[in-house]
């Protein structure tokens, strides 16, 4: 076995005997070795040949005749020779030397086959353009810069002016824009939806423009609990981007981030990487969860509200988050598509979340399974607070019940709780099982109620 792992194919134009020779290998050796037994004749042979004579003699007049017929036959004989030489030549040794030859430059790294080889046909088709150059032709004119300037408190120096910069997608053609809450959030007056604080402003920057070429922005509406924020400036004709269906998404297909990292300075810019997870479940400092996008395209500081997009151009994800850990690369979260274009059209319509469902309580996620068997009490999510004239305090749910069921699907803590509840609507009817602990005594000694519960809308 030779270094290309297949000796046939460079045999292949073998005709070879069992011996692996080409040709008649027998037939060129029994000549070869005719020739060197004349050659081997010494000098005495040769003087004893009839062959031989040392003197040459004119023929005699009259003789001519008899010397003609011998000296046609011996023609005739030496070109029978010579012409059977020939063959010989070109039947045994000339593809002996051809193989070689093929052999020598195989070896010597030509790509050159033998005769009669089939080869394999590798054809370069030009690719002068990647997909991502068209994605980004397609999709970059969509993304836009967002300059927040606000107000910083610091217990140590006091109020002093800061500023913050982000990405956004334009949403429609008419001014509409999507980015993250996080980006706008520290600009808003308070808890404030749509009110920007005194002295804070928020302005859009279009591609290909100056900075000084911007848009004052106003807030339409935004929600916390996705992380989305819709703006609006006082534009038409805009390039609005497409989206894409982010149900559909395969894990491994390619995924292109657009956005300004590290800010307006690097506006625009291109990472290129895969979806490497689906549906992942991130819970943030704050105590809210998220069913993200995971991928490892880059996403930085700067690309939070930016665009995430499949082969077609078109936005599957609104970039997020991303996990800055030591020793951690290539995790960065988008909140899916389809997420993105059900929150901001509810907002554009309503200025919130509408059909979205409240129970009318705050739970404490410092309950856990842990708890509960210490102290010989059921897991679930314990009520904190109940909110005057809600859902929950129609119910008679109250502070302290734990909720061990909701609409038959049990729960054991928050996270299941929000899981279960999202599945309904606001105005659903459903029942609720809580453990309640004793006025008096210890807390094993509680009992089960099950509550009926009409879920409000939450229009926080």
């Amino acid at each position: 076995m030779d270094e290309f792992g297949n000796r046939n194919f460079w045999n292949s134009g073998n005709s070879s005997g069992d011996d692996g020779s080409f040709g008649n290998r027998s037939q060129y050796r029994y000549e070869f070795n005719t020739i060197n037994q004349q050659d081997n004749y010494n000098d005495d042979d040769l003087k004893t040949s009839s062959f031989y004579n040392e003197g040459y003699k004119k023929p005699r007049k009259g003789r001519l005749k008899g010397i003609l017929v011998p000296m046609i036959i011996v023609a005739l004989v030496s070109s029978m020779i010579t012409g059977a030489l020939v063959a010989s030549y070109f039947t045994f040794v000339s593809p002996y030397e051809n193989q070689a030859e093929t052999q020598r430059q195989s070896s010597s790294g030509s790509s050159v086959p033998a005769e009669g080889t089939s080869v394999k046909q590798v054809e370069i088709v030009n690719t002068a353009e990647s997909p991502v150059v068209a994605i980004a032709e397609k999709a970059g004119p969509s993304i836009v810069g967002i300059d927040v300037k606000y107000t910083y408190s610091d217990m140590w120096f006091g109020q002093y002016p800061a500023n913050s910069q982000g990405s956004g997608i334009i949403y429609r053609s008419d001014g509409y824009i999507i980015t993250n809450n996080h980006v706008i959030e520290s600009a808003m007056a308070g808890n404030s939806k749509t009110k920007i604080a005194n002295g804070a402003s928020i302005r859009v920057i279009l591609p290909n423009h100056n900075e000084d070429e911007t848009y004052n922005a106003t807030v339409i509406g935004r929600d916390s609990k996705t992380d989305l924020a819709v703006l609006k400036i006082d534009a038409s004709d805009l390039p609005a981007a497409e989206f894409g269906d982010s149900d559909s998404l395969k894990v491994g297909e390619l995924a292109v981030a657009i956005g300004n990292p590290a800010g307006l300075e690097f506006m625009g810019s291109v990472t290129v990487g895969y979806i490497s997870g689906l549906n992942r479940t991130l819970t943030f400092d704050d105590g809210r969860t998220m069913k993200l996008i995971q991928t490892d395209a880059a996403i930085n500081p700067g690309n939070s509200g930016g665009a995430l997009l499949n082969s077609k151009g078109q936005v599957i994800g609104v970039n997020s988050a991303k996990i800055t850990m030591s020793g951690y690369e290539g995790l960065g979260f988008a909140i899916p598509s389809n997420v993105a274009k059900e929150v901001a059209d509810s907002i554009i319509e309503s200025g919130y979340v509408k059909g979205r469902p409240q129970i009318g309580v705050s739970i404490d996620t410092s309950f856990t399974e842990e708890t509960a068997k210490r102290y010989g009490v059921p897991a679930g999510a314990l009520v904190r607070e109940v909110s005057p004239l809600s859902a929950a305090y129609r119910a008679g749910i109250r502070a302290y019940d734990i909720i061990t069921k909701f609409n038959g699907t049990r729960v054991t803590s928050y996270d299941e709780l929000e899981e279960a509840k999202n599945k309904c609507k606001a105005g659903d009817t459903v029942e609720i099982e809580v453990y309640r602990m004793p006025e008096k005594g210890k807390p094993s000694e509680g009992t089960y109620k099950t509550l009926t519960i009409t879920l409000d809308e939450d229009q926080d």
